[in-house]
Order: C-alpha cells, then structure tokens, then sequence
C-alpha cells in the first residue's frame, strides 16, 4: 500500500471548470463543421476552434500549481504523478477502445485510405498502444492520416500535457517567479516568431511524430502551460460579477473569429493566435478563477460542463471519422441534412461523454485512488484518501 501523506482536498475553481466544458462542444462542433469544408483552414467556420486546445493548455498549467505548487515535501514526485495517471488515463484507455471500435466504420478510400486495408490484428496492436499513450511513428499509420494515436486523433494533446507535467514536476516547479517569468517569455517568443514567420500563420498541428509535427506540440504546449503555472503564482485575479457568462462570451467569440489574412498574409492570422494565446486566454482564466458562482442554477450548469469536459475531448474524435467518411463517401453538402446528422453527432459526443463518465471514468478513478493513492496508517491499519484536488 502506498505510504503517501494524506493531502487535505482544495476547493476547485468551478467557472474554470465550467470554462473547460464550453470549450469542449466547442471542439466537437469545430470539427463537425471541418468535415464539410476538407480542412481548408481558411474558410472553416468556427475557424479558431483549434486554439481550444491552447486553452486548454493554460487552464491546465493554471490547475496544476494551484494543486501542487505548495504540496512539494508533502508528496513525491512518484506521488504527483500517480495522481495524474489516475485523473487522466482511464479516459486515454477509454478513448482508444472507442476509436478501435468504429474504426472499420470509417472506411473512405478519399479521406481515410489506410483503413480498408488494415488487418484486425494490427488495429489490435494500435489499441493497446493508444492505451499506454505511447505515440506511434508514421510507418505504423493506420489511417493515414499522419497521427501519432490514429484511433483516437486527440489523444496527441495529452501526450504533450504528460510532458508538461513531468517537465513540471522534474525542474519547473522549482524556478522562482524571475525565472519562470523568463522562461515563459522565451516561449512566448519562440511562438510568434513560428506564427509570425512560419509556413503557416496558425497553430494547427502537433499530432505527428515527425520533426515539423513535434515542433508545433512544443510551441502550442510551452507557454500556454507554465503561462498558466506563472499567471497562478502571481495571484493577480480579475473579481467581475457573472465571471462565468462572460468569460464563456469570451471563450465563444476567440473560437469562432473568421480566420483573419489570406493566403499571401499568413502573419496576419498569426499574430491573432498569439493575441488569443499570450493575453485573451489568460486574461479569461484570471476572470473566471476570481469570480464567484451564488446562482445554483449556474453552479449545475458549470459542474455539467466541467464533468463532461475532458471525457468529450477524448472520446468525440472517433465520432467524427464516422461522420467524415459519411460525408465524403455520400459526397453530403453543408445543407439541413449534412446539419442535422451533424447536430446528432453533437448530442450523441455528449451524451457518450457523459455515459463514460457515470459508468466508467468516476468509479474507475476511485476504485484506482483507494488502491493506489490510500495512505495504511501504520498503527490502525485504518486508510485515509490522498485526495487528488485538480480538475483537468
């Protein structure tokens, strides 16, 4: 049994979590309408949703030293990521044998020509793979999509958030503000001058094991992570009253912004993700963790979300290589019935999320707490719960 210190529970930020939920059916409905338009990024509608994920990012970084910065000497860094094991890879797990399953449902010689001629052993072996988290070269493709978790496309970000989390606990956690002022900065940096001067002027990216791929993950995880560790040190919260609406207002309006330039002013959309990255996404999260939620109907609606939140990321992709295929195999337009199977598809990500939830990701996570997070004391034989206090 592990001989962890018992960690009295904090309280969460519950707008954040509600802000994790919003940004969630963001996704899910940016990459419904993404089917429609073959990726063409400059004419995608809910076109910045991708920068979800860099939201994402800073919440995380936020969360994680506001649960840990002050616990170190309490617990080891082996704690600290038995903590996060348990709160994230139930759902990595889930999400591959979701992926696993609808795979052969996805076959489209046009989008995915990978499928149909994959054999049942080797999408096996991916799913067991996709489990660990471990990411796979571009020989073991499957898809052909270029995607280091081919079943379940998503999963890429948690690879980089397990990253972050270890640089966090190995060396990060130790800098003082100056320092990680300075590292920050660094980062911020490196990530205008890839959107300022790279080929692209956005940050869609970061699910390929190959050079290009892996040097986007690391721009989009660096500062918007220890951003959001550096924003929870320096304690300098925004007090607004409806934090939640506004901040959700917030959310909504830097997703669905047009995409901005044309192919010949690439810059120009770029310096709109490092404006949404290095100040909106902070400033939304500075507002949402120093406002207070007293309407209990806005309580349930911020805990609905929260809950649902990481479940629908992980688990909405595979829904939506079946909606693909569809789509391009029936060669269905943007119209009232592309729409509503697409509205479908909405509600049934959130309602799977949420049934994952219920009958899986909560009693899985506390059948693992009282196994591998429970303190024996030694004189009664009694178990106190290290309580994991984080909500990402």
């Amino acid at each position: 049994m592990s001989q962890t210190a018992y960690l009295p529970s904090k309280s969460h930020y519950q707008i954040l979590d509600g802000l994790r939920g919003v940004a969630s059916v963001l996704v899910i409905i940016f990459h419904m309408f993404e089917t429609f338009t073959g990726g063409n990024r400059f004419i995608q509608i809910i076109n910045h949703g991708y920068l979800a994920v860099d939201f994402f990012f800073v919440l995380s970084g936020f969360v994680v030293a506001y649960a840990y910065d002050d616990r170190w000497g309490k617990l080891t860094q082996w704690d600290f990521y038995k903590r996060r094991l348990v709160r994230l890879q139930p759902m990595v797990v889930m999400g591959s044998i979701i992926g696993a399953a609808l795979f052969y449902f996805q076959v489209s010689n046009v989008v995915f020509p990978n499928i149909a001629g994959t054999p049942v052993w080797e999408m096996l072996l991916l799913m067991v793979i996709g489990c660990t988290l471990i990411p796979v070269p571009l020989s073991m493709d499957i898809r052909g999509w270029q995607e280091m978790h081919p079943l379940d496309g998503p999963a890429w970000s948690l690879f980089f958030e397990y990253i972050a989390n270890i640089l966090y606990a190995v060396i990060i956690r130790r800098f003082s503000k100056l320092l990680l002022s300075i590292f920050v900065s660094l980062a911020g940096l490196m990530m205008i001058l890839y959107l300022v001067l790279g080929p692209q002027g956005d940050l869609i990216g970061g699910w390929s094991l190959n050079g290009p791929g892996l040097f986007v993950g690391f721009t989009r995880l660096l500062y918007p992570f220890f951003g959001g560790v550096l924003l929870c040190r320096i304690g300098k919260l925004i007090h607004i009253k409806n934090a939640f609406w506004w901040c959700s207002v917030l959310v909504v309006i830097a997703l669905c912004i047009p995409r901005i330039g044309d192919e010949h002013h690439l810059w120009m959309n770029g310096i709109y993700d490092a404006f949404c990255v290095i100040l909106v996404f902070p400033l939304i999260v500075s507002i949402g963790a120093g406002g207070r939620i007293d309407n209990p109907r806005a309580l349930r609606v911020c805990k609905f979300f929260g809950d649902i939140s990481y479940p629908l990321y992980i688990t909405h992709y595979p829904l939506i290589y079946v909606f693909t295929a569809w789509v391009v195999n029936n060669k269905i337009p943007l119209g009232p019935k592309g729409l509503l199977v697409g509205l479908a598809l909405v509600v049934a990500g959130i309602l799977l999320a949420y049934g994952c939830l219920k009958l899986y990701d909560e009693p899985v996570r506390e059948w693992l707490k009282k196994k591998v997070l429970m303190k024996k004391t030694p004189k009664t034989l009694t178990e106190q719960p290290a309580i994991s206090t984080e909500s990402n």
